[in-house]
C-alpha cells in the first residue's frame, strides 16, 4: 500500500501566496534596470553638415549593432530572472498551482516594466538624451560626435515592446510547466493533498 506523503497546512492563503511572489519581483526589476543601464553599451554617433546646408546623422562603425545588442541584454536578464522565479515559485510546495503561476507571470511582466521603465531612466541620465536637430554643427565645424542611450526594446512599436514584457512570463511559465508535468501526482505535491487512489 503507497503512502500519501503530507503537506503542511499553508499559513497564507493562495492569493496572498501568488501576490506576495508578485510583489517580491518588483525590487528585482529595479536591481535589473540598474545592472542593464551600466552593462548596455551607449551608442556612438555623428552629426555632419553638408555643404548644401542638410544635416545628415550616422553612427560610427558598428555602433549601430549596440540597438541590438542593448535590446538583447533587456531581454536575457529578464529571462534569467524568469526562471530562477519559476524555479524558486515551485518550491513553495504548499501552493504549486494555477494560482501561483498566475501570480509568478504577473509578477514577471511587473518585474520587466519596471526594468525597462529604470534602466531607459537611468540610462538617458548617464547619457543624455540627443537633439539632434539643435547639434551645433556650422560650416566652420561640420561635424559633431554624439553619444546616446542604448534602447530597451527592439523597436518603437507597441506589438514589439509588449513581446519584450510578455516573453520573459512566457519562459517562466515554461519552466514552472517543467516539473508540473514531470509530477505524476493531480494535487503537484501540494497542498491539499489528494490522495490518487481514492481521488
Amino acid at each position: 500500500m503507497t503512502t500519501v506523503p503530507t503537506v503542511a497546512a499553508p499559513r497564507i492563503s493562495p492569493r496572498r501566496a501568488a501576490i506576495t511572489v508578485a510583489a517580491g519581483l518588483l525590487p528585482v526589476g529595479v536591481l535589473v534596470g540598474g545592472l542593464w543601464a551600466w552593462l548596455a553599451p551607449p551608442i556612438h554617433g555623428v552629426v555632419a553638415l553638408t555643404r548644401d546646408g542638410q544635416r545628415l546623422r550616422d553612427y560610427l562603425g558598428g555602433e549601430a549593432d549596440h540597438f541590438f545588442v542593448a535590446a538583447f541584454l533587456m531581454l536575457g536578464l529578464l529571462n534569467v530572472v524568469a526562471a530562477v522565479a519559476a524555479v524558486l515559485a515551485w518550491q513553495w510546495r504548499s501552493h504549486r498551482g494555477p494560482v501561483m503561476i498566475t501570480g509568478l507571470c504577473a509578477g514577471v511582466v511587473a518585474a520587466a516594466a519596471v526594468a525597462v521603465g529604470i534602466g531607459v531612466l537611468l540610462a538617458h541620465l548617464r547619457y543624455g538624451t540627443v537633439n539632434f536637430a539643435a547639434a551645433p554643427v556650422s560650416h566652420e565645424h561640420p561635424v559633431f560626435y554624439v553619444t546616446e542611450a542604448p534602447p530597451a526594446f527592439f523597436g518603437s512599436s507597441a506589438l514589439q515592446m509588449a513581446c519584450t514584457l510578455l516573453l520573459p512570463a512566457a519562459t517562466a511559465a515554461l519552466v514552472y510547466a517543467v516539473p508540473a508535468a514531470a509530477t505524476a501526482r493531480d494535487d503537484l505535491g501540494g497542498y491539499p493533498v489528494v490522495d490518487p487512489y481514492t481521488g
